[in-house]
């Protein structure tokens, strides 16, 4: 069955609304914000199939092992090494200058939950590469998720920053006591013009 019929199909059945702004013309940075439970794969899912977007998504390597691998692969997975994150930034760097084509879906806050700042990694691959980033988002107040706007990062963070923090600033996650306010390591040391991953 054509993803695109699943996609309908789901959004008609879910609790969920598709609440979004059209998908990209061409490569971008997608974030998916706030991300508080398991559930937000499905709907970025959801909004990938039913935009026709092809995404790609970077997952621990644990989801990878034996017959997940597989599915988890066809569903857009990079497996990374979380003990190395400089290097995640330098493999997905090099993938974009190689002339792929394709959206991909990072979750700054981590893995639902228990962290204090965003990782910066998007942050970086965005700069290295020239992509935009498009604002996903989950809102469980309003039970509407989908694509927000789509901003290109100046290298001035703060203020890149503030722009993010504004959008995100009413949604409240699938389980908003675990949301993580949108602000790098890095802000506020002045001394720091990129972020470290």
């Amino acid at each position: 069955m054509p993803r695109d019929l699943v996609a309908r199909a789901y959004w008609r059945l879910s609790r969920w609304s598709l609440s979004t702004r059209p998908g990209p013309d061409r490569p971008s940075i997608l974030l998916g914000a706030p991300h508080t439970s398991n559930w937000d794969f499905v709907l970025m899912l959801g909004i990938a199939w039913r935009l026709g977007i092809d995404v790609r998504w970077l997952g621990k390597a644990s989801l990878f092992s034996g017959w997940r691998g597989p599915l988890m692969r066809v569903l857009g997975g990079i497996p990374v090494d979380r003990g190395d994150p400089a290097r995640v930034v330098e493999d997905m760097v090099r993938t974009v200058h190689a002339g792929e084509t394709f959206c991909l879906v990072i979750t700054p806050d981590g893995t639902r939950g228990g962290h204090e700042h965003w990782k910066s990694g998007f942050y970086r691959i965005a700069r290295e590469t020239g992509l935009p980033v498009i604002l996903g988002y989950v809102d469980r107040t309003t039970m509407t998720t989908g694509l927000g706007p789509t901003i290109d990062l100046t290298g001035d963070i703060t203020a890149d920053m503030d722009r993010i923090r504004d959008f995100y600033s009413d949604k409240s996650g699938f389980h908003p006591h675990k949301r993580v306010e949108p602000r790098l390591a890095v802000e506020g040391r002045p001394e720091v013009d990129e972020p470290a991953p």
